[in-house]
């Protein structure tokens, strides 16, 4: 092929323009927003307050040692969240945005939101390493009527973790798809409905 063919070939091709969203599409579109904007609201001020609660509880344990043990167990929590809280802060600020305009916009949106339900679900499995010193604080500092043995010990650290991580998993799924998964689906649907 030479030079002359390029040309051709370049100019003939024609540069589609991504489809607009109309405004009835766009008004469909505010509801679910919407509504992910106003659970994520609530979820957000809902950890404040058990974090605010557990801080609380913190503070009238005894003996000392086990104060600071939960203590920097909640803190260490409390690190994580603001983390994953902080990338959930940018999908809502993203999604306070006006509602997108072409279909590309609407596309990386939904990308975004499945992005965060990674980020979701992420959130409630990091919690697996709390959930051990939990069970350890607890088997350290509840006073047994006969000690433990070892093997004792393994087999409820280990069960507890288990079944810890399974529970995270299921909770964390469940809680998602109530409160942000069906508003998703419907923007997905929507985003079909463009492609057509």
């Amino acid at each position: 092929m030479n030079i002359d063919e390029l040309k051709n070939t370049w100019n003939e091709d024609i540069v589609e323009e991504t489809p607009e969203i109309t405004i009835e599409q766009r008004n469909k579109l505010n509801l679910p927003l919407e509504k992910i904007r106003k659970n994520m609201r609530v979820e957000f001020w809902w950890m404040i307050g058990i974090f605010v609660f557990a801080f609380l509880v913190c503070s009238v344990c005894r003996p000392f040692k086990l104060q600071l043990y939960i203590t920097v167990l909640i803190a260490s929590m409390l690190i994580v969240t603001v983390f994953f809280f902080s990338k959930f802060f940018k999908l809502y600020n993203e999604i306070s945005n006006p509602a997108p305009k072409t279909y590309d916009s609407l596309k990386d949106l939904v990308m975004q939101l499945n992005l965060n339900k990674q980020y979701y679900l992420s959130y409630y499995i990091s919690f697996a390493p709390f959930l051990v010193c939990e069970i350890l604080i607890v088997l350290e500092f509840i006073p047994w009527p006969k000690p433990l043995s070892e093997l004792k010990i393994a087999v409820v650290l280990i069960s507890t973790v288990t079944i810890g991580l399974f529970l995270l998993y299921i909770v964390g799924r469940f809680w998602y798809q109530r409160y942000y998964g069906r508003y998703i689906q419907y923007i997905e649907d929507l985003l079909e409905e463009l492609k057509r």
